[in-house]
């Protein structure tokens, strides 16, 4: 396992406290800190040894979901545990279904936190029973389906990003990407581009609206 861990949280007494909580559960690990998923996304190009990534869900540079996807694309063989204090019952599936490990509430204590990080840190899934026991939207189970690599692709498209740009920072062809792209496409029942970044409007909303 890596010895890092990175918390993600634009508000500085909550990025501290998560802080305490990490150092108590893996005292071997260091705390990397960030306030925005762009400073997050540079310590976790710099740093090889993530052991998991704490993650806000309203950073101030990202919107909906785009901050787990950014991150997961950068690094998704990295647990990535969501933190947050939106209470919509919806997220927790979605952020499961995005590939998350976790999702806690900031309304808890930060000993329930440390309880559920420990468990986390054991390879287990933290969610709401509600999540757990839904019934995911036709989108959810669609992504949910995908094979990881076409996963990338897809996290990669929400962000808008061209094939080329996609090309290079997954290492494949761009014929490999059009190929992805051909399958999600039939997947999520669309024909070009522009109406897949319609269908996955939903990840990228405000959550906090």
């Amino acid at each position: 396992m890596g010895k890092r861990i990175l918390v993600a949280d634009d508000h500085p007494l909550s990025r501290e406290g998560l802080s305490m909580a990490v150092r108590h559960i893996f005292p071997d690990c260091s705390v990397l800190a960030a306030g925005t998923i762009a400073e997050a996304e540079r310590l976790a190009g710099q740093h090889g040894d993530l052991r998991l990534v704490l993650l806000d869900l309203l950073l101030p540079d990202t919107h909906g979901f785009s901050g787990l996807i950014r991150l997961r694309l950068l690094r998704p063989a990295v647990p990535i545990a969501i933190i947050t204090a939106c209470r919509d019952p919806d997220l927790p599936v979605t952020a499961r279904d995005l590939g998350a490990i976790a999702f806690l509430a900031k309304a808890t204590s930060l000993d329930q936190i440390a309880d559920a990080l420990r468990k986390v840190g054991e390879g287990h899934e933290v969610f709401p029973p509600t999540a757990k026991n839904a019934d995911s939207g036709p989108l959810r189970d669609q992504i949910a389906n995908l094979s990881q690599a076409q996963r990338k692709v897809l996290f990669a498209l929400a962000e808008g990003h061209a094939n080329k740009r996609i090309a290079h920072e997954l290492a494949v062809t761009e014929a490999t990407v059009k190929a992805h792209l051909t399958t999600i496409f039939r997947r999520l029942g669309v024909t070009n581009r522009m109406q897949a970044m319609l269908v996955l409007q939903p990840l990228l909303r405000d959550p906090a609206a």
